[in-house]
């Protein structure tokens, strides 16, 4: 064999296992960034989960001292709760899918309703509110005072940075926005915290009533503006995602 033939055969050998390395290199790639991914969906539905236990006992807790107590701005709060939880057991049906290896249309369906779920828990809350606010209003009854109720509220304030935190990473790390979503509703649990408790502090210690139902009201610019941001993205999922690369 002439020279010119071996080195012919010497490149095609060393272009062969260029080729051969540059796929392995890739299909390891592709295998840690599956598995990273399986181990954030995993992650992002156990905050999801801790979200949901946590919203349930939120809801039993101000709900019924709420009532129990007249608190506008109180019962608004456990409504919200009541939509957390609603949203965060949506999520987790729609993260199960891609974490169980649902088709991509499948995923791309759950992650459509999941953003509309977020958005309609938005509406919701921003009409809980102003009815109870504008009850507070035509009543003019100061709530009444009980500690658990401030218990629940307080533990809130620590409770719920982490939670929203923790829907934020997995959301950013999953490019989803339906837990983005969510964490922001999960911090104007936290605002509406202050402000109720702004709102009961005032009412208690300087006889203003209507400090209560004025907490409320305060809280609704902010929600509604992301009710309105969750719907249009809800709106944006188009059949064609279904041809791409599902995402979160």
């Amino acid at each position: 064999m002439s020279a010119s033939k071996w080195r012919d055969t010497d490149d095609k050998v060393t272009n062969s296992r260029r080729e051969l390395i540059e796929y392995i290199r890739g299909y390891r790639i592709m295998s840690k960034q599956k598995n990273d991914r399986q181990t954030n969906l995993t992650r992002g539905i156990r905050v999801e989960i801790a979200s949901l236990v946590y919203n349930l006992i939120e809801v039993v807790v101000s709900v019924t001292v709420g009532l129990l107590t007249g608190s506008a701005a109180l019962v608004s709060w456990g409504f919200d709760s009541t939509v957390e939880a609603t949203s965060a057991g949506t999520l987790i049906w729609r993260l199960k899918a891609e974490k169980d290896g649902g088709d991509k249309r499948t995923v791309l369906h759950r992650k459509k309703v999941a953003l509309y779920v977020v958005a309609c828990a938005f509406w919701i809350v921003v009409a809980a509110i102003l009815y109870e606010a504008v009850s507070a209003f035509i009543s003019q009854e100061a709530p009444g005072f009980n500690w658990w109720g401030i218990a629940i509220l307080f533990v809130s304030l620590v409770v719920n940075p982490l939670l929203a935190w923790g829907k934020y990473r997995y959301g950013k790390r999953l490019d989803s926005p339906a837990l983005k979503y969510d964490a922001k509703d999960t911090m104007i649990c936290e605002y509406q915290t202050i402000v109720v408790l702004a709102g009961i502090g005032l009412t208690q210690w300087m006889g203003w009533w209507w400090a209560d139902p004025v907490a409320a009201l305060l809280i609704v610019p902010y929600v509604a503006w992301e009710a309105f941001e969750a719907t249009k993205d809800a709106r944006s999922v188009g059949p064609g995602e279904a041809e791409a690369t599902a995402d979160a």
